[in-house]
């Protein structure tokens, strides 16, 4: 059996996209933080979905619902942008809180302004924060690609953001 087929059988294949390994895993590792910080707010807001409170009870339940599931695609293209660096994802909740920079909340007891108000911080501190990924993807790891999918990403959150914005605003 030839060194390739071995590696592919054991589920190692050698990635050859014209970036060295170690720049892959520092790619990775920004992806990695990402990832968790991602299922953070995804989980938020699920939380908020379920736990809203009040008059605009019926708009804010389906406007959760419409942030959760936008961030259901990003979650599932972080980790498959993982894996296409040749990196496993992380996929427990262990790994998750050791990788996470976003904290969690409950239920707020339905506080609609509230549970705005810190959806507003996180997607900002996701977009300083994809910012600066991008930027060290390109600059450090002469990785496009990443570069290209954060940047993405970055666009999303600031759409995100915005709308929290103006229902803050009302």
């Amino acid at each position: 059996m030839s060194s390739t087929t071995d590696q592919l059988t054991k589920g190692k294949a050698d990635v050859n996209i014209g970036i060295q390994q170690s720049k892959r895993e520092g790619a990775a590792e920004l992806l990695k933080h990402l990832l968790a910080d991602e299922h953070v707010l995804y989980i938020k807001l699920r939380n908020y979905h379920w736990n809203v409170t009040g008059i605009h009870f019926q708009p804010l339940h389906a406007f959760f619902e419409e942030q959760y599931t936008a961030l259901a695609v990003h979650i599932d293209d972080i980790a498959e942008r993982i894996r296409s660096l040749g990196f496993f994802a992380p996929g427990s909740m262990e790994e998750f809180g050791a990788y996470a920079r976003l904290k969690e909340t409950h239920h707020l007891e339905g506080n609609a302004r509230q549970m705005l108000e810190n959806l507003l911080h996180d997607h900002e501190a996701l977009i300083q924060t994809l910012r600066k990924d991008q930027e060290a993807a390109m600059e450090q790891y002469g990785d496009a690609g990443t570069q290209d999918f954060l940047i993405a990403l970055m666009e999303d959150h600031e759409k995100h953001a915005w709308m929290v914005r103006a229902l803050l605003a009302g």
